[in-house]
């Protein structure tokens, strides 16, 4: 292939923009790269894939009736994001601290992995993980 794709953007669709740019940065220590002045969309600063967010709305511009709202009090969708963290459990904590749903706290799983889970404030499943030193 001569042209091969390139996984660039994850792009979460959220009630309130604004909101959850403030969690993202409280709960995971995130900063905001760019915020649209309408504050329908932002951007995360993050090393590698950029996360984003935009208005539920704008989904509908983009993809009408394509698209499920995410909820809190909800299951979440069928799909999560997963950060890195040196210290799993502190990181956990810090999410919990700063308003996330706790899924699962932190456990050493059989494939050599720590790791543990929050809900966002939209009910996003949020992976915390480190590989495990032997």
């Amino acid at each position: 292939m001569t042209n091969p794709l390139v996984f660039d953007y994850t792009v979460l669709y959220v009630s309130n923009v604004a909101s959850t740019v403030a969690f993202y940065e409280t709960a995971f220590g995130l900063s905001c790269r760019f915020l649209h002045e309408g504050g329908q969309y932002a951007e995360m600063e993050t090393p590698g894939v950029t996360l984003a967010f935009a208005e539920n709305a704008l989904a509908e511009t983009l993809a009408p009736g394509q698209f499920r709202y995410n909820d809190s009090a909800g299951l979440s969708p069928g799909m999560q994001i997963s950060f890195s963290a040196q210290e799993v459990a502190a990181a956990y904590e810090r999410a919990l601290q700063a308003g996330a749903i706790p899924v699962a706290p932190p456990e050493l799983k059989p494939w050599g992995f720590e790791v543990a889970f929050v809900k966002d404030l939209n009910g996003i499943l949020v992976e915390l993980c480190r590989k495990a030193t032997a």
